[in-house]
């Protein structure tokens, strides 16, 4: 069973990035100079974006994304070596181009997750997270959620295995019912 740990980063920000458009409405509006488009989301006010970034600066977010384009690359370059392993020593030397040509565009996740946030909550809303977290208890949250959620998953990994224990136990016990060893 492979550990939620592993996974837990490129699961968060494609499960966050997928939850924050799912429900959206087709259509996008003409976004601000410089703003990501992301289809049923309004442009937001300077004043919401800086909140916004501000908001995810302290929560570190960019942690989830920073691996985002090597690890991209990476995959492209699998998949195209899957094909194509006569060009090995070429895919791999393209990789390094790629990778430095592209270089830095994973902070677009990070303004695109600012939108979300400036969409999501008011401009008021996200100024009075910002001193939340400036406050003593939002700094111990920005503190001390990392470790609570690491401590949760770990429960979760636990529970997990410990229940699909008694689930095959229950199985085992009703095909048994039925005269039949598995």
């Amino acid at each position: 069973m492979k550990s939620v740990f592993r996974i837990l980063p490129a699961a968060g920000l494609a499960l966050g990035l997928g939850l924050a458009l799912a429900g959206l409405p087709a259509g996008a509006q003409q976004a601000a100079p410089g703003q990501p488009t992301i289809p049923g989301l309004k442009p937001a006010s300077p004043a919401a974006l800086a909140a916004a970034r501000e908001i995810l600066a302290m929560k570190n977010a960019a942690a989830m994304y920073q691996a985002a384009v090597p690890n991209i690359v990476q995959q492209t370059k699998d998949t195209l070596l899957q094909t194509n392993l006569n060009y090995q020593k070429d895919l791999n030397e393209v990789a390094v181009i790629v990778a430095q040509n592209l270089a830095g565009r994973e902070k677009e996740i990070g303004e695109g997750m600012a939108l979300v946030y400036a969409n999501e909550f008011t401009e008021q809303e996200l100024t009075a997270l910002v001193a939340f977290y400036k406050s003593p208890l939002g700094q111990k949250l920005l503190m001390n959620e990392p470790r609570a959620i690491q401590m949760s998953m770990s429960y979760m990994n636990q529970w997990a295995q410990q229940f699909a224990s008694i689930v095959n136990g229950e199985f085992r016990s009703e095909m048994r019912k039925r005269g039949k060893q598995i």
